[in-house]
Formats: structure tokens, sequence, C-alpha cells
């Protein structure tokens, strides 16, 4: 499952996801001072983004309002993954907001990936 075209066009388009998420988050922390709040906007946007690219680049699929809502299911555990780690970072490290959004953005990639395939692009839908 991982040495496969799909995964490969999956992290490319996370890595488009990842920029475009970090991107949205800094820009959104501009009007929202607390970097975990602002993460909430960013990673919602860049993640209509990506439902976008994955359908058409990674699964080859027509979009739709089911398949959507079940993308952004499968991107859950990925949310609370980064959610957490943009807190710690946030709450104990003290960094640059900016560092924090793309450490989250890189953990979790697999996971997301089987949830996606599994749950979203399954091919008998």
């Amino acid at each position: 499952m991982f040495l496969s075209r799909e995964f490969l066009s999956f992290l490319i388009v996370g890595g488009i996801n990842t920029v475009s998420n970090v991107i949205f988050s800094t820009i959104y922390s501009l009007f929202i001072p607390n970097t975990t709040l602002a993460f909430f906007p960013g990673y919602i946007t860049s993640n209509v983004v990506s439902y976008l690219l994955n359908s058409k680049l990674t699964f080859k699929e027509r979009l739709g309002f089911v398949k959507f809502i079940k993308f952004f299911i499968s991107y859950i555990p990925n949310f609370i993954i980064q959610t957490i780690i943009v807190w710690l970072f946030d709450n104990f490290i003290h960094g640059p907001s900016v560092i924090a959004y793309a450490i989250a953005a890189i953990i979790g990639v697999p996971v997301t990936f089987v949830f996606m395939k599994i749950f979203t692009f399954k091919k008998n839908d």
C-alpha cells in the first residue's frame, strides 16, 4: 500500500497541504493571537484544498458531498495528533508558530493515507 503510485501522489499532495496549512494557519494567526486557535481554521482551509487535489490527482475520483464528509472524518485522527503537537509546542516550547504548524503537519501521514484509502476513496463506493 505504501509502495504505490497513490501513496507517492498522496505524499506530494500532502506536501502541498503541509505548505498551505502552514501558510493559512500563519495568516489566521495574524488575526487570532492564540497559536492553537489559529491552527483550526488553517487546518480546515488547507484540507479543502487537499480534498480537491486528492480527489482529482491521487485517487482520480469525482468530487461528491458524501466523499467530502468522509474525507474530513478520515482526517480526525490526524487533526487530533496535530492539535496536540501545536498545543504542546505553543504551551511548553514557546517557539515560532510557523515551526509548530510545520512539525504538526508532517506527523500522521501514513495513518491519514490508510483512513482515506479504506474509508473515503475505497473503490467499491
